[in-house]
């Protein structure tokens, strides 16, 4: 690992612990010849996996995406970007579970609904607005309307079917 100060490419590892759930490992290391400290993260490398657009068109999986749209939809809301992360870092192992290389969007759209759903209902009402493409407002009062029917799954409880 190249030290980010000096450039020289031999450090020692301080400090090795598990990191996002056994997901990374952090690394502190110390550069040999400056001193340096600097943290490192090794993950998994995983298969790229494509988004296959309503369209048709595919493009790359981008987790990016997928926290900016979660953070925007939970704007001015009272949920932290902690809980965001890990409902991203849910949504994509799932994704990896059910999918090996293609992914249709929808799939992601309902995933990402039912995280919001159970953290956040504005933060649910708009996404939806956005990914439902409502036409009309009448449409919206629909989607309210049956949110206030759904029962809204305990983020304590664990879910006893899959």
């Amino acid at each position: 690992m190249r030290c980010p100060k000096c450039g020289n490419i031999e450090d020692r590892v301080i400090d090795s612990r598990a990191s996002k759930e056994g997901a990374s490992i952090r690394r502190r290391r110390e550069c040999t010849q400056c001193l340096h400290r600097f943290t490192t993260y090794e993950e998994i490398e995983r298969a790229v996996m494509r988004v296959i657009k309503r369209d048709g068109r595919s493009e790359p999986f981008d987790r990016h995406k997928l926290i900016v749209g979660l953070t925007k939809a939970c704007e001015k809301r009272p949920v932290s970007l902690a809980i965001i992360e890990q409902a991203v870092e849910e949504i994509a192992s799932d994704l990896e579970a059910n999918y090996s290389r293609e992914v249709p969007s929808n799939f992601i759209g309902a995933k990402v609904m039912e995280k919001l759903h159970a953290l956040d209902e504005v933060a649910y009402v708009r996404y939806a607005s956005v990914y439902r493409h409502f036409a009309d407002i009448g449409e919206f009062i629909d989607e309210i309307q049956s949110l206030e029917r759904k029962m809204k799954p305990s983020v304590l409880q664990a879910e006893l079917f899959k």
